[in-house]
Order: structure tokens, then sequence, then C-alpha cells
């Protein structure tokens, strides 16, 4: 360990400094295929002379991941999963071995009419819903088959939350490679046109960043490869696409936020493990919907609350709770108890996404590089499968002696991906979900297409910014609804609220189980918390921008409630509240560069904590 200086208003501070061989960020799927795959090899073979450490002779790699959540298992997501790249690494893997794991029994799909009448349908919509309602079962047309591209057979359903906590446990057995929670990463250490590391977020600072008592710079940690699987929100995925930019004609312009809840089914239920529901059509026809249910009665339910739904009306989480109200669900739910709730934003734009996925001593892996099939509607085993493929090539690379350079990292990694399934499905899901920016039917049409000709044939469409795709108020409501709305804000109600009793969505009628205030979810979902010391991590660019909003999104989609109305028209942020979905990045209607939204997404530490999800 050595020390590196820096200056601080005006002041000479000294940034310690660590030397390690391979520097990871972000532990999830993507990291756990990854570190599976490298650790196995080392355990494997500790006398190989190329997996010894060059910056500490005579011990094996020095391999450390940095995760910004305070517990390894602090996931997000129940999900349901092919898991042919998990298994492969796996084979195995048994439902015993973790918890809320099951194998998948039986799937279908959903289509959900509106029992209320309060959603926005098209007129061609309105027609088919005549024509279903006569063979609906509570208001809810079962489709006669699950399409083969949607279909997750021999697959599993699992909880991200405790699935990455076991993969840690397996991946520390091996003595292999550390893993340190609770260790937000601020940015990429770029020298030219190469990286040297990562920087640690300083501690013991102010919610502006300037140093306080106690201050502790972040230490910068030095890797001859630096492996980034932070997401698609992740400072130092960021921090590199504003350094080296996007691959010619790349852009992330499709987001959704995914917002579930795990719940205790009845003792009666008669849903049995690993069934699997995809759901849509309800609250609005543009959100999708599921239901997985793990062992011993948990289920996962939830809603995927897109960017390219222009309505600025964005609740979430209300939209949830009428979700799970839906009659054909509420039959099953309503007796249900809440587990665990929480949020994440989705990167949807798949490989029109994809950023440089290595370069001069850094690779990204995950659903941060591209890896998400949006046509499949799957993320995890691609994530995993990327994982696993950058491992081989870093093991390919370490034992031909030959360095960690972006040509040498082409040839192996990004070759490896090129040739494999993973690429094979989100070349096929490329265009699947352009239509949605036109309508709904026009994107069901282009998924129906593109999962029939495996991506040859799908249906064109111009994707904005995702700022862009926000529609004014006017566009969205009628000048009576606005009116009405407008009024109920004199009276002290929240604009979101007002807008959603004005379009004819009745009040949630909290039972204290499954349907709870906002703030309850947080408290009976689990813990929401922000380690004392660190600066916020949600900032607004120009406060200038913000004065004229009248949209108010970012408040809207905030999962947490922890951007709310300040005492300005600038809105106010609470860190102690924020579950780190980074959903406000893409929910703000204002752009101060035609790039970048108003809103500004950094590294920090905390978050929810349930390791149910």
């Amino acid at each position: 360990m050595s020390d590196a200086q820096f200056a601080v208003e005006g002041q000479t501070i000294e940034r310690q400094t660590m030397e390690v061989d391979i520097a990871c960020v972000g532990f999830g799927p993507a990291m756990g295929g990854f570190l599976t795959t490298l650790t196995r090899e080392m355990a494997a073979h500790p006398d190989d002379p190329a997996l010894q450490s060059r910056v500490m002779p005579g011990m094996p790699l020095q391999v450390l991941c940095y995760e910004r959540a305070d517990d390894l298992a602090a996931g997000v997501s129940g999900v349901v999963t092919a898991a042919k790249a998990i298994r492969q690494s796996f084979p195995e893997l048994v439902s015993s071995a973790v918890p809320m794991l099951a194998p998948v029994k039986n799937e279908k799909v959903l289509y959900l009419l509106d029992p209320l009448g309060a959603s926005k349908r098209s007129v061609a919509l309105k027609a088919g819903d005549l024509l279903l309602r006569g063979a609906a079962r509570d208001h809810a047309y079962e489709l006669p088959f699950t399409p083969e591209f949607l279909n997750k057979h021999d697959g599993l359903v699992l909880s991200i939350g405790q699935f990455n906590q076991w993969v840690a446990n397996e991946v520390m057995m091996t003595g292999m490679a550390q893993l340190w929670p609770g260790s937000p990463v601020s940015e990429a250490l770029i020298e030219g046109d190469a990286v040297k590391g990562v920087r640690l977020a300083d501690q013991g600072v102010l919610r502006d960043g300037a140093p306080d008592a106690g201050y502790m710079p972040g230490m910068d940690v030095h890797a001859a490869l630096t492996v980034v699987g932070d997401g698609p929100v992740g400072p130092v995925g960021q921090s590199l696409d504003r350094h080296f930019g996007m691959p010619f004609g790349n852009q992330t312009r499709e987001w959704a936020l995914g917002m579930k809840m795990v719940v205790e089914l009845p003792e009666d239920t008669p849903l049995t493990e690993g069934t699997v529901w995809h759901t849509f059509g309800f609250p609005e026809p543009e959100i999708f919907g599921f239901l997985y249910v793990h062992p011993e009665r948990l289920a996962s339910v939830g809603i995927f609350v897109p960017s390219w739904l222009k309505n600025p009306q964005r609740t979430a989480y209300r939209t949830l709770q009428h979700y799970i109200q839906h009659p054909y669900l509420w039959r099953y739910l309503k007796n249900a108890q809440m587990r665990s709730w929480s949020a994440k934003s989705l990167a949807e734009s798949g490989t029109h996404g994809e950023p440089y996925l290595c370069g001069n001593g850094y690779a990204r892996i995950g659903e941060g590089s591209g890896s998400t099939n949006m046509l499949t509607g799957s993320g995890v085993d691609e994530a995993w499968a990327t994982g696993m493929q950058l491992a081989e090539a870093t093991l390919e690379l370490l034992r031909e002696g030959r360095e960690f350079t972006q040509e040498n990292l082409q040839a192996t990694y990004v070759a490896r991906r090129r040739l494999s399934s993973v690429e094979q499905g989100v070349q096929q899901a490329k265009n699947a979900r352009n239509g949605f920016q036109t309508g709904v039917v026009t994107g069901l049409i282009g998924m129906g297409l593109a999962g029939l000709t495996n991506g040859k044939l799908a249906v064109g469409g111009n994707i904005p910014r995702a700022d862009q795709q926000i529609a004014p108020l006017e566009q969205s409501f009628s000048a009576a609804q606005l009116e009405k709305a407008r009024a109920a804000v004199q009276q002290g109600a929240l604009l979101q609220d007002a807008l959603m009793d004005a379009t004819g969505w009745p009040p949630i009628e909290y039972d204290g189980r499954i349907l709870v205030s906002h703030q309850d979810a947080l408290l009976m979902g689990g813990k929401v918390q922000a380690a004392p010391g660190f600066a916020d991590h949600v900032l607004f660019r120009d406060p200038a921008l913000c004065e004229p909003c009248r949209e108010r999104t970012c408040i809207a989609m905030c999962s947490g409630q922890a951007i709310t109305e300040g005492d300005g028209r600038v809105p106010a942020f609470d860190r102690e509240k924020c579950v780190h979905c980074g959903a406000c990045l893409w929910n703000c209607a204002h752009s101060t560069d035609g790039k970048h939204t108003n809103v500004d997404f950094r590294a920090g530490a905390g978050g929810f904590h349930s390791a149910e999800n």
C-alpha cells in the first residue's frame, strides 16, 4: 500500500493506494459467474505459476470485489430464468441448496382486462377487449399457449438475494477472492486510453461531498484488470461511458422500473412452487407483470413500468397495489402477507445500448454491458454467462502471459461472447420492442414477429431519449382531469396521486398485510438506510431546469419516496429513503446537454436490505 496526493480546496491530501491483480466492481449474477469460474480454477491449480500474484509474489492472484450494498444478499428481484449458464456452473444445483429456489413446473401468459375502466387504452385495444370478454375469467384471458421465446421450461424460479448470498459463500470458501460489501466505488481510474483501477468513495464528508470531521479519502485500487459489473446505473460504468463514449449508433434509451414484493401466500393457497405467470394489459396496457411461486408458500409479484409509458403519471408503488388487486390475482393474494418489497431499474435497450465491452485494462459484464434479452424478458442467466466468458478469457491470457490490452480482450472475451447464445439472443431481440414507441398493439405485433422469426422480422420505430419519452401533462390528461387534479393539489394532495384520482383510479384501502402505505412498505419489507459520512448520490445538475417542470416525473417514479417536493420548485432528496433503484436518472423530462437528464446518479452506500428479494 502506498500514498497518492490530491488537492481539496487548496490543501494537499494523501490518498492511500493499493495494488491488486484484479479489481471487481458490483456483486450480481454477472460477477458471480466471473468469480465462480475464476476461483474454481485457481483453487484447482494452486501451483500454476500463471495464477500467482504479480503484486504479491508467492501468493495466489489478489482478486477483490467491491459491492455498494451493505449486504451481499441485498438483491432486488425474484426472477424466473432458463438458468442454462447457471446450471453449467452448478450442474447438481437443487432446490434444497438455495432458499426460495424451485424448478419451473407450470407457466402461462395472461392478458388482463381493465375491471375499473381507468387505464388509457387505444380504440384498437378497446375493440380487442370487447372480443375477449366472453372468453375471460375474472377479467383475464389466458393465452392458449406460452410463446416459445418466452417459455422458461426447465428453468428456475429464484431470489436474487438468496442466490447471491449462496454464490458469495461458494466463492469465499475457495479462499481465492475477497468480497467487500458496503464499499461503493466512485469511478474508474483512467490514464489516457487505459483503466488502471478504481477509486473508492470518500467517507467522512458532508452531503455535498466537502470534507468533514473524520474525513477519509477513498482509496485508489490499482489493478492489471478491472472487471465492471455495477449494473446499468453504476457510477463506474457511467464514468467509462463519459470518457470513452459509446460505439457508433449505440445508446441506452429504453428503461423500465421493476417493482415487486415478496409475499407469504395463505395456507390454503392452490398455487404450487414453480408456478410462473406472465401478464400484460393492466394496470396500463404498457405495463407487464409477473407472479412467481417459490417454495414454502412464498411468491414474488410485481410490475415493470417502462420508459415508453409516455404518460408522466408513473407512481409505480400505487400502480403495483392496483395490479395485485386485479380480480384474477386478488383471489390468490387477498389474504397474503407482505414479507419484502423493493425496486430496480432495468436497461431495456439490449444490444442497442451495448457499450465498449473492453479496453486497455478493463472489461464489462452483465446488464450494464447490454446482455439482457428483451424478447425473452431474461437477463440473469445471460449476465452470468458473460461473467463466465470473461473468466475463461482471463485464464487464457494469464496462462499465455499476455497483457489485458483491448486487443487481447477482444480476441478472447469479446470473441467468446460473439459466438455464444448470449449474442444470438440479443441479436434476435435487437428490434423486438421498437414497436412500443408507436403503441401497445404495434409493440405486441413486433414482439410476436421477432419471436416467430428469430429476430429476422420486427416492427420499426424511432426510439427517442428517455427524457423525450415523457409527454407533457396536456397530452396525457384532459382539461377537466387536470383541473380536478390541480384543485386536489391546492388542498394538499400530491400531484401524482391527484392525477390518478382524477382519471378514475380508486383509493387504496389498506389492510395492514399486503395493502400498506408506501412508507410502511419500507419498514415492513426490510430496512432502508444510508451509512453516515457519504455524500448524497442523487443531484440535480441544473436546479434552474427544475423550476418550470410541471410533470415532476422524478418524484412520481422514486421507489422509496426519497425525492419529494422541496421548499421551492427544486425537488428535495433524502438518501435515508433511497433504495438505489436509479429510476430518477431516466425519469427526468429535462436534459442539460442533449445526452444526459438533469439528474446525476453517483456512487452511494446503503439502500434496501432484504435477503428475500
